[in-house]
């Protein structure tokens, strides 16, 4: 049994891609807090919704933390011993392993990761680390529910801020980046409507040309960028007003917000 304490957006998708899996909503039991997301989740995916922790964790082998972050200084201390023996997977942002080893003390073993906001649609990537070296079975089990968010990988902790930083911001990055090609579109001479298809279907059909070929992104810059041409005038602009930089600085202030966030977890 899998349970869910917490049930946003992100234990949402987990469900969401695990039946899709095909695991059984019967092994998937939920809890939410003083809102109706637990109800709604469980009437939507046909999963078990618990009255209370005792009910929740009673047969779990794997609990799934997944409230808000801010939320773990008051969390219930009942937990210190209805979750000796199983598995934590803890997606709250910020949260160290030794920060959640206090508040799990009798866990088996404790798993920290940081997916990303594309997992609702099972596109996203996860980053995790472990407080111990993962048996088989609890490996398999981590792949299973994590690979229910899209692909996973595994970091060392001291990676975790640099990780969150790159592909748990980087959706806002791109949307970002999508926003303004749609203004330079539309500040081009092209209708509103037509700059957001535009967009959309461009960095759509480029990331999948990327993912595809598997290749340094640079390369495949070049086979578009013929000498002096149309993209080699829109480059240089980019280049003299720093973009890459501009990309770099976003990521260390993100990695930098990421650790005073640790500090004080």
């Amino acid at each position: 049994m899998i349970a869910f304490i917490g049930t946003g957006n992100m234990a949402s998708a987990m469900v969401s891609g695990l039946i899709a899996k095909k695991i059984s909503p019967l092994d998937l039991i939920c809890m939410g807090g003083s809102g109706q997301s637990a109800q709604i989740l469980a009437e939507r995916m046909g999963i078990k919704q618990a009255p209370d922790l005792t009910a929740l964790l009673a047969d779990a082998s794997t609990v799934v933390v997944a409230f808000k972050p801010q939320h773990l200084a008051a969390a219930d201390p009942r937990l210190t011993i209805l979750t000796a023996g199983k598995l934590i997977i803890s997606v709250l942002a910020g949260k160290h392993l030794a920060r959640l080893a206090q508040v799990f003390p009798n866990a088996r073993n404790i798993v920290r990761a940081m997916p990303n906001t594309p997992g609702q649609i099972g596109a996203g990537v996860t980053g995790w680390c472990s407080l111990q070296k993962l048996s088989p079975e609890d490996q398999a089990q981590v792949a299973t529910l994590l690979g229910a968010l899209g692909k996973q990988f595994e970091v060392p902790e001291s990676q975790m801020d640099a990780l969150t930083a790159l592909s748990g911001c980087g959706p806002a990055y791109l949307f970002e980046f999508a926003a303004a090609l749609r203004e330079g579109g539309i500040a081009a001479g092209l209708p509103r409507e037509l700059a957001q298809a535009l967009t959309i279907e461009t960095l759509l059909g480029s990331s999948s040309l990327l993912a595809h070929r598997q290749i340094e992104p640079e390369v495949l810059r070049n086979q578009v960028t013929s000498p002096n041409g149309v993209t080699f005038s829109g480059l240089k602009k980019m280049e003299a007003l720093g973009f890459r930089n501009l990309v770099a600085a976003a990521i260390m202030a993100a990695k930098a917000r990421s650790e005073e966030l640790s500090k004080n977890g």
